[in-house]
């Protein structure tokens, strides 16, 4: 049982310690490991230098530290969103990508159509201004990156931008799971890592 719990605790040790970066369309800033936990990993002014992003069938691809993990995406459209209540409609928070599971450390690509979204999201538009900002869990507490965009019609992913080591882009949404793994501005815990843990405890 010693054994057991010590087994447990280093699985809990190595999930606490991971995170995530994303790699495309670029985030506000560089990495700050100290901010992930906060709005926009602690930029909270958007960049005049926006990444041209597509309109349609665009991609996110982001580096994952955790075995098993939990993403969302959400869009503001106002030029300068600095809070999370700028992601926020009457219904809601601004979903693009809607909640998924992921198992697996690495490079993860996945789809993202922003045109899709302005069916429910009022300012997407060819030539416009937005922000997204990607809420992952890995299990230890919700974790936060923004990329400023400018959108166009005409633009399709660079090649370099959407392979990268990552060949699990498709035309759907990611698969997901049943629940809720990533809550914003609060402290869901996903159940990945309680369930490492427990697959860990059942082999010993």
């Amino acid at each position: 049982m010693i054994l057991s719990s010590i087994a447990v605790a280093a699985v809990l040790s190595t999930a606490v310690q991971a995170h995530f970066q994303m790699q495309y369309p670029i985030p506000r800033g560089p990495f700050v490991q100290d901010s992930e936990p906060t709005f926009c990993d602690g930029y909270t002014d958007a960049v005049n230098n926006r990444t041209v992003f597509p309109l349609s069938n665009g991609i996110i691809n982001m580096n994952s530290e955790h075995p098993l993990w939990t993403a969302e995406v959400i869009v503001s459209t106002d030029q300068n969103p600095n809070n999370f209540s700028d992601f926020n409609s009457s219904s809601g928070y601004q979903t693009v990508v809607p909640f998924f599971q992921q198992s697996g450390e690495g490079l993860y690509c996945f789809p993202i159509d922003l045109a899709a979204a302005a069916v429910n999201v009022s300012g997407i538009k060819d030539g416009a201004n937005v922000t997204i900002q990607v809420l992952f869990n890995g299990g230890d507490g919700n974790l936060y990156q923004c990329a400023d965009l400018t959108l166009s019609s005409n633009m399709t992913v660079p090649p370099a931008n959407a392979s990268s080591g990552c060949t699990n882009v498709s035309a759907t949404t990611p698969s997901s799971s049943s629940g809720k793994g990533v809550e914003v501005g609060g402290g869901i815990i996903a159940a990945g890592v309680l369930t490492m843990a427990m697959m860990l405890l059942s082999a010993l």
